[in-house]
């Protein structure tokens, strides 16, 4: 018989479609509460309305940020939802606790230039170098989660049709566009790959390491902090930063916000809705009219055929 920390834990991953960092995230949350609870002798699903909220104030009076509060408070409150989904709880003690107030903090976005000096600063003549500047361009071209390029394989690229297939949060799956620019430097980097001994299990991984395995999360975040500062850069650069940088400049560019939306991933889409509800052909339009990379080549291509007509 699954224990109530098992049920929990299958409910988040199937009834909820959270992906597994979100999963431990929110289980570690609560074991925060369980800590807490435990030095009372109270048992959670015994945790009245008042001890919920000098919780929340012993972890106010610790100094923790009010966004990470926040974050702790949805957690518990997801947990005791659950609760009554199961039928163990009647009334949810969590309905009246408040979350702290939160200011409004906009993400770092980085302008063309900005990232133009971030690829500039690439040494190609290093080993992951050619890998780096194809992780950059598919990070801005195309807006990817830095689980989803990290997850990247190289069957879901179609290099003809110009497409990848990401896989998303709650393993929901959808098309994207790549930029000539993005293909270009990821066949650069497929022969760089092609000489690396190349571990079992990774072999359809697109990027990996100089030991031949899927590159972590906080190897991305460190590449892209470290091409920040060399090109001096600012700003608080992660790889997200990439992601608010390619929607901020759609949107600027005149973009249709559905389609944005829809290149994010930010809806629940299926498989079968990929190719039944979206329109592939206008989301590439859309980036080739609307985002600087595509907009760059293109104004290069008119130019170059200015020239020879002429």
């Amino acid at each position: 018989m699954l224990s109530i920390s098992d049920e929990y834990h299958l409910y988040l991953k199937l009834e909820k479609s959270l992906s597994l960092n979100t999963i431990e995230a929110y289980e570690s949350d609560l074991q925060k509460l369980k800590g807490y609870l435990s030095d009372a002798h109270i048992a959670p699903e015994k945790a009245s309305n008042e001890i919920l909220r000098d919780f929340i104030i012993e972890i106010s009076s610790l100094g923790i940020h009010p966004r990470s509060q926040a974050r702790i408070l949805s957690s518990i409150k997801s947990f005791y939802h659950f609760l009554i989904y199961r039928n163990i709880l009647d009334n949810d003690p969590t309905e009246l606790l408040e979350s702290p107030k939160i200011g409004l903090r906009l993400p770092e976005v980085l302008s063309v230039q900005e990232i133009d000096d971030i690829i500039d600063a690439i040494d190609l003549s290093k080993p992951q170098g050619q890998r780096n500047k194809a992780i950059i361009e598919v990070l801005y071209g195309s807006g990817l989660r830095v689980s989803e390029l990290i997850g990247l394989q190289l069957s879901k690229l179609y290099f003809e049709e110009g497409y990848m297939l990401v896989e998303g949060k709650g393993s929901k799956q959808r098309l994207v566009p790549l930029s000539m620019q993005a293909l270009k430097q990821i066949a650069l980097w497929k022969m760089d790959r092609n000489a690396l001994d190349i571990k079992k299990g990774n072999e359809d991984i697109v990027f990996l390491n100089s030991r031949g395995t899927k590159l972590t999360r906080d190897m991305i975040f460190k590449i892209v902090k470290k091409l920040a500062t060399l090109a001096g850069i600012r700003k608080n650069v992660s790889p997200h930063t990439f992601r608010h940088s390619f929607a901020t400049h759609l949107l600027e560019n005149g973009a249709n916000l559905r389609a944005i939306q829809q290149l994010l991933g930010h809806e629940s889409i299926t498989t079968t809705e990929l190719y039944t509800h979206i329109d592939v052909h206008f989301l590439r339009q859309t980036l080739m009219d609307c985002h600087p990379v595509y907009r760059k080549r293109k104004a290069k291509e008119q130019a170059e055929a200015k020239i020879i007509k002429n």
